[in-house]
């Protein structure tokens, strides 16, 4: 599904909080809804993953210290829970080591109570606006590696020695076939990729990351 929907509007995005304070929570939650916002709130991870992520852009605000599991703990195991979102940390108790950790594991940004509303807006925009441009990425990626799977073999060996500069009696002759046939697989190649030229072929194999040895 496009990240926008028939009326060219973006997709909903979901703000998720994670803190073991209430009222935190609920001064969050009332903050993220006057500005139109979804939120779901959480008193820790642990919560969190029972009711799930979902497939929406959004971001999570993270308090760094909780019962059980930290935040900081939490991003560090987010890839390999396959949530992929953009973090914000409050903290009541951060220092700069901290803060440090917590910017170069990717974090959006390290916030210290009581802060600005305007600045936790702020990140959260650039959070989800990180996460759109993510996802829509990783859309036009799945796309183009199914582009890629459409190929016949014969057409995947050409545009592999095509994109390396070769010529089409150079390639025929790599591949024991006509100077026709390899005429032919190439704008086979050309029309099923997409491409418009060589350049462009070029670019749409190295955004695949193709091994030119293999055939």
């Amino acid at each position: 599904m496009s990240a926008r929907d028939l009326a060219g509007e973006p997709e909903q995005a979901t703000v998720y909080v994670v803190d073991d304070d209430r009222s935190v929570r609920d001064a969050l939650a009332d903050l993220l809804a006057s500005v139109g916002l979804d939120v779901r709130c959480f008193g820790s991870t642990q919560e969190l993953l029972r009711t799930g992520v979902a497939d929406t852009p959004g971001c999570l605000v993270l308090d760094v210290r909780m019962p059980g599991q930290s935040g900081l703990d939490f991003q560090r195991q987010m890839a390999g829970l396959g949530i992929e979102r953009p973090v914000i940390f409050i903290t009541g108790h951060g220092d700069i080591a901290m803060s440090v950790k917590a910017m170069k594991n990717g974090a959006i940004e390290f916030l210290t109570k009581p802060f600005n509303d305007q600045e936790l807006l702020d990140a959260i925009q650039q959070g989800i606006d990180a996460d759109r441009s993510r996802r829509c990425e990783a859309r036009a990626l799945a796309e183009l590696r199914e582009r890629w799977k459409s190929l016949s073999r014969g057409e995947q060996e050409v545009m592999r020695l095509v994109v390396q500069g070769l010529l089409n009696k150079q390639i025929a002759a790599h591949l024991s076939v006509s100077e026709i046939t390899v005429k032919v697989r190439r704008g086979h190649v050309m029309r099923k990729m997409q491409a418009d030229s060589l350049a462009d072929l070029v670019r749409l194999s190295d955004r695949l990351q193709l091994d030119p040895e293999l055939h």
